[in-house]
């Protein structure tokens, strides 16, 4: 057992969570944007400099994103971040789009004034993310991300089930990977912000059927650029 708390995986971190869970928290955020790409190997000795973690902690963490399919474990090889595969996000997207409808439908039904308050504020933010990332912005990339994601999780925070929120949230982080990649072409990055106010527009109107198609194309054109490029 490790004697120091460099090594332990039960050491804090600042902020009160475990060195376990820090080197989770920044792996996993790295793989999903991309600062660790497809196919890297993960060699615990070259993380340990580069997060300033142990190797105990890391190599937990490791083993908890190869549970996540973001990170594959090799018995000769060590540990690789995932490669990026049509097949597999067709698959994903998929079954991010039927749950995401779901909890679309449930939300419009159950969805109270405040929920709509909070609708409108997460299409106001997203809005001025579109902007900022036509701009060019150096960090505009990252808080469209942040903003994408708070968007749709309003959409359906009036669901009610915790568990299908909890579902829909892993699916929608492991779709960020493949969005990213989708968000630019040879002629510049994707323009979103009409599918983003249309989709608003129907949640807003309780236009559940029109709030789930729209949804869905949207989803699924990020899947059509990415089989494209081939």
């Amino acid at each position: 057992m490790a004697n120091n708390a460099f090594e332990s995986s039960f050491a804090i971190a600042e902020g009160g969570e475990s060195l376990s869970e820090r080197a989770y928290s920044l792996l996993r955020s790295d793989i999903i944007r991309g600062t660790r790409p497809p196919g890297e190997r993960l060699r615990i000795e070259k993380l340990k400099t580069i997060y300033g973690i142990g190797p105990t902690p890391i190599r937990e963490a490791l083993q908890r994103l190869s549970a996540e399919h973001l990170v594959h474990m090799s018995e000769n090889r060590g540990f690789a971040v995932a490669p990026l595969d049509l097949s597999d996000f067709a698959d994903l997207n998929f079954a991010r789009v039927e749950i995401e409808k779901v909890a679309l439908r449930r939300s419009l039904a159950l969805g109270d004034s405040a929920w709509e308050g909070s609708v409108v504020a997460a299409s106001y933010v997203m809005a001025k993310a579109e902007k900022r990332l036509e701009s060019g912005e150096a960090t505009s990339t990252d808080e469209w991300e942040r903003a994408n994601a708070a968007f749709h999780t309003a959409m359906v925070a009036a669901c009610g089930s915790r568990w299908l929120l909890m579902t829909r949230g892993r699916l929608q982080d492991m779709c960020e990977r493949y969005r990213r990649a989708s968000m630019y072409t040879d002629s510049g990055h994707r323009v979103t912000a009409d599918e983003h106010r249309t989709i608003a527009d129907a949640v807003l109107s309780r236009d559940v059927d029109l709030a789930c198609e729209l949804t869905q194309k949207h989803f699924f054109t990020t899947l059509d650029i990415l089989t494209a490029r081939g």
